[in-house]
């Protein structure tokens, strides 16, 4: 293998200290499952090591970071698709913490293109041109994904939790 394609350990080591959460969560929200995300993440990693690419600035190589990742979480769907499986324990094999009142689940039971845009919105503070570039989406696709993800999610949470 020739080493100008691998990243020093110590730019991988920063970049996972960096952005490792931020990835988990993405891939988290779009899995589904502890295993896969972590899966999804790892690979997304492999692919920096092995592309070694070079970014203007830090905002850029987090994008790349997060279009790789949902590519690689996306590539993991479709698998599944073609190949299904017996059920999938979701959520409820993980610890519970009570304290999300249901938010959680009812985030997780959303089709995967609005869960994407509220966890990249409220959670990881992105801003709406940056969903849209991340997702190749324009930023009123996003604001409609926004508007409609806020809308089922209070939905599933008023059926289920009140």
């Amino acid at each position: 293998m020739d080493n100008s394609s691998v990243r020093p350990a110590d730019g991988v080591q920063s970049v996972v200290r960096l952005y490792g959460d931020i990835l988990y969560r993405i891939c988290f929200v779009m899995l589904g499952n502890q295993a896969d995300a972590e899966d999804a993440v790892q690979e997304t990693i492999v692919r920096y090591m092995q592309k070694a690419p070079v970014f203007a600035d830090v905002g850029h190589e987090k994008a790349w970071l997060i279009t790789t990742a949902r590519n690689q979480c996306r590539d993991m769907l479709r698998f599944r698709l073609r190949h299904p499986q017996t059920d999938i324990d979701r959520l409820r094999d993980l610890p519970s913490d009570t304290s999300d009142s249901g938010i959680l689940d009812a985030l997780m039971s959303l089709p995967e293109r609005f869960r994407l845009v509220l966890t990249l919105y409220y959670v990881e503070d992105y801003r709406i041109e940056d969903i849209a570039r991340i997702i190749e989406k324009t930023p009123s696709a996003v604001k409609m994904r926004l508007q409609k993800g806020r809308r089922l999610l209070e939905e599933k949470y008023r059926k289920e939790y009140l």
